[in-house]
């Protein structure tokens, strides 16, 4: 009798009597689908021809990680190092006309699909950009453009320089006020004050920042797709689509795909061993620091790094501007491919952010539920999946998932005519560990509030979330909502493997007239394009500090 009692009692142990815990079940076995299928794709045809997938690993593929390898290191020092410089001098001047603006001007490239930045860097420095006959003039020749690696870096400093810059800031703004206080009243010159007092902190931060933008560039798939310029200046990502899309040899894409899963398992390894970030933050807390004592021969090398620095990332912005409005914008505006790019990108876009949103707010649920009812002791599986599950999706790209469905599918009849669903479902879950971030913190507050009340009264269901929790989710699926939604929007990864004739967003209409050399279209779509995703995480900013004033 003792068996069968375990058992039950086993059974009763792991049946999720909560529907909470019901929804994060649901939601971890989407995303286990999403990325099992994908690896089964890769599975069968790997296994299906073995030998080709084998004799895929040849010169031209160590190539291909070579430089994979090299552009990412390069752009993580041409993006870490300057932004120490620029996070100190912010730093040292907690209070200047202008600084809440230049601090929202670097949180910009977040916002900015890969591909309206790449243009914007080719109307500032192509073949014939707004710098070509200064850099003809200086280097006496003919300017050749930006094509190839420099172009890539150029790309990667304008993303990350930025980025950088905002969390060392953000961990500058750590060091307690006293020590400043102390340091003030000591008359401490700048030099000692950034050894004893600044460079502790920032040598902290910088292994975790430094690996955060390593992975950034190394899965980067956009800018190198748009800016590589040949097989020359190709990364593991662009050679994958390249595999499946014009050369359509599925054992040499196996192949790239095993080793990008292997490159980013190991970044991912080793950033969670270095505690960082690996979803990055949009709207990074800083607030103003006293007692700093900054003489003018300080105050004026600060004043050229961050005017610099934002002179760098202000560039391909304006360039981006200038060369939209340049465009015959009502004439784009009435083409019907047009329309029909924009249709269905918004409706894309709607659809990833809803599904991110409700796969975030259930994961989110269960975990707090499993939480209160574990009260002590060592997490479950279940629990600790919940908690941790939606950052499996950072160590598959999302064109290594594409890739694997790419293959799984084409057996089984036309796989463009699945772009839609790939698209909504492989952005949806991309975009859940920036969603998490906005919608966990209030939940678990919301809980903790209400959680007793709800168990008193019998609450549960629907009718909790409905009546008790909706209040305090609202903004902050707001907020998870619009940034998800502006990734889904901006994405060229997915698209770019299923899109097709009848089935293209704005990015991929975007892409098409750039390989057409429709230049003033495309620079007419990139304004576009860049607006509405510039207007929909300004707008998760505004609703994320809305919350936070509110709390």
């Amino acid at each position: 009798m003792s068996a069968p009692r375990l058992c039950g009692d086993w059974w009763s142990s792991v049946q999720p009597a909560d529907p909470r815990v019901s929804g994060g079940i649901l939601a971890l076995a989407a995303i286990t689908l999403l990325i099992g299928g994908a690896f089964a794709g890769l599975l069968v045809e790997g296994t299906h021809d073995f030998s080709g997938a084998w004799a895929a690993f040849d010169p031209y593929l160590l190539r291909v990680v070579r430089f994979t390898l090299w552009q990412a290191i390069l752009s993580t020092l041409l993006s870490v190092i300057p932004a120490l410089f620029v996070a100190r001098a912010l730093s040292r001047h907690p209070r200047f006309f202008g600084r809440a603006f230049i601090l929202q001007l670097f949180a910009v490239p977040l916002a900015l699909p890969a591909i309206v930045a790449a243009l914007g860097i080719l109307a500032l420095y192509g073949r014939a950009g707004y710098f070509a006959g200064l850099f003809s003039a200086v280097g006496g020749q003919g300017w050749p453009g930006i094509y190839g690696l420099s172009g890539i870096l150029v790309a990667h400093v304008f993303f990350n320089l930025p980025l950088a810059t905002r969390l060392f800031l953000e961990a500058l703004q750590t060091i307690p006020a006293d020590q400043w206080r102390l340091a003030s009243q000591l008359g401490m010159a700048a030099r000692p004050a950034f050894r004893l007092i600044e460079w502790p902190t920032l040598r902290a931060a910088l292994p975790g920042v430094a690996g955060l933008v390593f992975m950034l560039c190394i899965t980067s798939f956009t800018i190198v797709l748009t800016l590589g310029g040949g097989p020359a200046a190709t990364t593991l990502e662009v050679g994958i689509y390249q595999a499946l899309r014009f050369d359509f040899d599925p054992a040499r894409a196996v192949a790239l795909t095993s080793l990008q899963i292997a490159l980013t398992f190991v970044m991912v390894l080793a950033l969670t061993r270095l505690g960082a970030n690996i979803a990055g933050d949009a709207n990074l807390p800083v607030a103003p620091r006293r007692y700093l004592s900054v003489n003018a021969t300080e105050a004026s090398l600060n004043a050229v790094v961050i005017v610099l620095a934002l002179l760098f990332v202000v560039g391909p912005m304006a360039a981006t501007v200038s060369a939209g409005l340049g465009a015959d914008l009502g004439r784009l505006a009435g083409e019907p491919t047009v329309r029909q790019a924009t249709l269905i990108s918004a409706v894309l876009a709607f659809l990833s952010a809803l599904l991110s949103v409700t796969l975030s707010l259930a994961l989110t649920m269960a975990r707090r539920a499993l939480a209160l009812k574990r009260r002590s002791g060592p997490r479950t599986l279940l629990e600790h999946a919940t908690d941790t599950g939606a950052g499996f999706v950072l160590v598959v790209p999302p064109i290594v998932i594409g890739a694997g469905w790419f293959l799984l599918l084409r057996r089984a009849g036309d796989v463009f005519a699945i772009a839609p669903v790939m698209v909504v479902t492989v952005n949806a879950v991309m975009a859940m560990p920036f969603a998490l971030r906005a919608v966990r913190p209030a939940y678990d507050a919301a809980s903790e509030r209400h959680e007793r009340l709800c168990a008193q009264l019998g609450i549960s269901g629907w009718a909790r979330l409905r009546l008790v929790d909706w209040p305090s989710l609202r903004r902050p699926l707001a907020t998870a909502f619009a940034f998800a939604m502006a990734l889904s929007l901006g994405d060229l990864g997915v698209i770019a493997l299923f899109g097709s004739d009848s089935v293209q967003t704005l990015p991929y209409l975007l892409l098409a007239r750039m390989g057409s050399y429709r230049t003033e279209d495309a620079a007419g779509l990139a304004l576009l394009l860049g607006l509405v995703c510039l207007a929909l995480v300004l707008a998760a900013d505004w609703l994320g500090r809305d919350k936070v004033r509110n709390v």
